[in-house]
């Protein structure tokens, strides 16, 4: 993870020093000239860690210095926003400014390019050190021979009967798969080798499965192997642990520590070309991984079988279709079953107490993780993509690697919602924290602090005032799911630094001023809040990207919102609750002047509409969700002829003033992205 704060910084590295703005003043030249020298060596400690982390452990001191090289990157990232913001700011005055500077007061900014360069200074020191602690411009020696963590002792946590081994009577939800695993082991009049695969999220039941049935049935073969493959196996442990346990019962021997992998390979080869052998390769990640374990694994036409299990789809498409099985979450009645059953053995026939019968997993939205991605600035551009279509890219991956689950779906097939499994997001949180990624804030129990280096604060549940430390200056991000958070808890004057201020779902009714001293500030989310009105400070949020206010009592943004150029998505409605009409069943944001200048929005939803902004909406040529209300007739000729020229459209709502207004829309020419239209009128 600290590869990927280093990425981050010299991106912003990159960005920053190849700005036109650096060509005001020398004294900027000459900090973007440091900032590039500074680059230089980060990218060579990232591929210095690269190096590192083909080891298959790390000792202490050398954990000690990556973490003093996370703290580095984090500085060196604040250093660049401030940079940022001061050129920028500089940027916005004009030309007249720099003519002007001399005889009117100074601007109060933030900050200067003095401390600026104050803090380069510290950086290449703080470098310096870190070089003469460990060098990373000399490549490192005896990669290959540093000794992996005992395989023998790690594999003993995968055998069958270790964890995840229970009876036939505990096994819940996998009748069917059950069955077809049976059906793959036992094909009757098919003597050729069979692959059979399980392909699920991780700790989703699929290796409980195949210990329940390797039980069973491994005394069926003649001899049989369990081995776990993980994803820093190698190849020489995974034959040596087959060879001794199909060796087992033979009681030949050998010394397996001592043979060379092409003695394993001949070995394993000539054992298994006159057995019926049943192999169990546990957690496979990648496919060209089971083909270089499978070099040994031949094929003497005596109904010998594999098993794999893996959370890759390409992995599971090396058994054939019917052998394919893919271990989906379980039913509801089944996990509540299997939930009651595990948490509350010792109550009557495992029923759940009344009291935690309303526990829920969280739902993960895809428009708002990806807008977050963004804002965050994990997505990189690719080729002509846009960022969010990158982004979409990454979550399909990370679905078809079975980290995350698909819930739910929209009428396209598209991802709409999804969930985390609960050991993906344990494991996720444990080294999040660990590498002061992120922290959750939970003080229902006790009084917490925020760590010193975390960067993103996820609040669970805050009844007291957040404790201020040091820890909140450095914060990129902040997400509340508390709903009892004191509002004194989210607008900290030391969070300068926010990318993402995350507040939906808050009984909050205004926004402080001070909002607008957020100069970094990417996403501010108020969906279903009840804030009325935006203060006119949210006008200097000159990074923002994305405004959400769906759901909320605020329908207007400030006057000067047309300086907000960055901005990629406004959505800006408010369902009317119980409304007896079926047609306008929610208000949308009111027009501002400027509005169609915006040429980076891509999400505008929704908007009512006038004269002015139907004939200059097709400024908005990147638009790729549009919801627009209030149309009237005489608006139609000239709402096609707009409409037309926005070519990137996938999303489109027209929505007339009232019911009985008549929408004449036949010379309207759609783009040939539109997914989605939706009339109404």
């Amino acid at each position: 993870m600290v590869e990927a704060a280093l990425l981050l910084v010299t991106t912003k590295i990159g960005i920053a020093v190849g700005a036109q703005t650096l060509h005001y003043t020398r004294s900027v030249a000459k900090l973007s000239e440091n900032m590039t020298l500074i680059r230089n060596d980060l990218e060579l400690i990232r591929a210095f860690l690269k190096e590192i982390g083909k080891k298959a452990s790390t000792d202490g001191v050398t954990e000690t210095w990556i973490g003093q090289v996370r703290r580095l990157a984090y500085d060196m990232e604040d250093i660049v926003d401030q940079f940022m913001y001061v050129v920028g700011k500089h940027h916005q005055k004009g030309s007249w400014w720099i003519s002007v500077k001399k005889i009117v007061k100074k601007p109060q900014y933030l900050f200067t390019l003095g401390e600026i360069a104050t803090g380069l200074k510290k950086i290449n020191q703080a470098l310096t050190h870190l070089k003469q602690n460990k060098d990373w411009t000399q490549p490192i020696a005896s990669v290959g021979d540093v000794s992996a963590t005992n395989y023998d002792s790690q594999q003993q946590l995968y055998l069958p009967g270790h964890d995840y081994s229970i009876s036939d009577d505990e096994l819940v939800g996998f009748d069917k798969n059950k069955r077809i695993l049976m059906e793959s082991l036992n094909l009757e009049n098919c003597p050729n080798l069979q692959i059979i695969a399980l392909c699920g999220m991780g700790g989703i039941g699929k290796s409980t499965l195949v210990s329940n049935v390797f039980r069973n049935e491994a005394s069926n073969f003649e001899c049989h192997a369990w081995v776990s493959v993980s994803q820093s196996y190698k190849l020489h442990d995974i034959w040596r642990r087959m060879l001794k346990e199909i060796c087992a019962k033979d009681k030949k021997e050998f010394d397996a520590e001592k043979m060379t992998c092409g003695d394993l390979q001949d070995e394993l080869k000539e054992l298994l070309k006159t057995r019926r052998y049943l192999i169990i390769l546990d957690d496979v990640w990648k496919a060209e991984d089971f083909r270089k374990i499978k070099e040994v694994l031949v094929d003497a036409k005596m109904g010998s079988r594999i098993i794999v299990t893996t959370r890759s789809e390409e992995v599971a498409s090396i058994a054939y279709d019917g052998c394919r099985i893919k271990v989906e979450p379980l039913e509801e009645e089944d996990a509540w079953r299997l939930f009651c059953r595990k948490a509350f053995p010792s109550t009557d026939n495992h029923i759940c107490p009344l009291a935690l019968q309303e526990c829920e997993d969280y739902m993960i939205h895809r428009k708002r993780l990806i807008r977050l991605w963004i804002a965050e600035g994990f997505i990189e551009q690719i080729g002509a993509c846009s960022l969010e279509d990158v982004a979409e890219g990454y979550l399909t991956e990370l679905v078809r690697r079975s980290m995350l689950h698909v819930v739910e779906r929209n009428s396209f097939n598209r991802i709409r919602c999804l969930r985390m499994h609960d050991l993906v997001r344990e494991l996720a949180i444990f080294k999040s924290r660990r590498e002061s990624f992120s922290m959750t804030y939970d003080d229902s129990h006790e009084v917490m602090q925020v760590e010193s280096d975390s960067r993103r604060l996820s609040v669970l549940q805050c009844e007291n005032d957040i404790q201020p430390s040091i820890g909140q200056r450095r914060l990129r991000t902040f997400l509340a799911f508390s709903t009892s958070m004191a509002s004194s808890s989210l607008f900290r004057s030391e969070s300068k630094y926010l990318a993402v201020l995350e507040l939906s779902g808050l009984p909050i009714m205004t926004i402080p001023n001070s909002v607008g001293e957020l100069f970094n500030l990417r996403y501010l989310g108020l969906d279903d809040t009840k804030v009325k009105v935006l203060p006119n400070s949210v006008t200097n949020l000159h990074n923002l990207e994305t405004l959400s206010l769906q759901d909320a009592d605020c329908l207007k943004c400030p006057r000067g919102s047309q300086k907000l150029k960055r901005l990629r998505n406004i959505l800006m409605f408010k369902w009317i609750v119980n409304s007896p009409l079926t047609f306008g069943r929610y208000e949308s944001m009111e027009m501002f002047d400027g509005l169609w200048n915006l040429k980076e929005l891509r999400t505008l939803d929704a908007i009512r509409a006038n004269d002015d902004f139907i004939a200059k909406l097709v400024n908005l040529s990147q638009l790729r969700t549009l919801a627009i209300t209030g149309i009237r007739s005489i608006h139609c000729a000239q709402l096609c002829d707009s409409l037309s020229k926005l070519h990137q459209l996938s999303f489109l709502e027209i929505r007339a003033s009232n019911e009985d207004e008549v929408l004449r829309l036949e010379t309207l020419k759609l783009s040939n992205r539109l997914k989605k239209l939706t009339l109404s009128g």
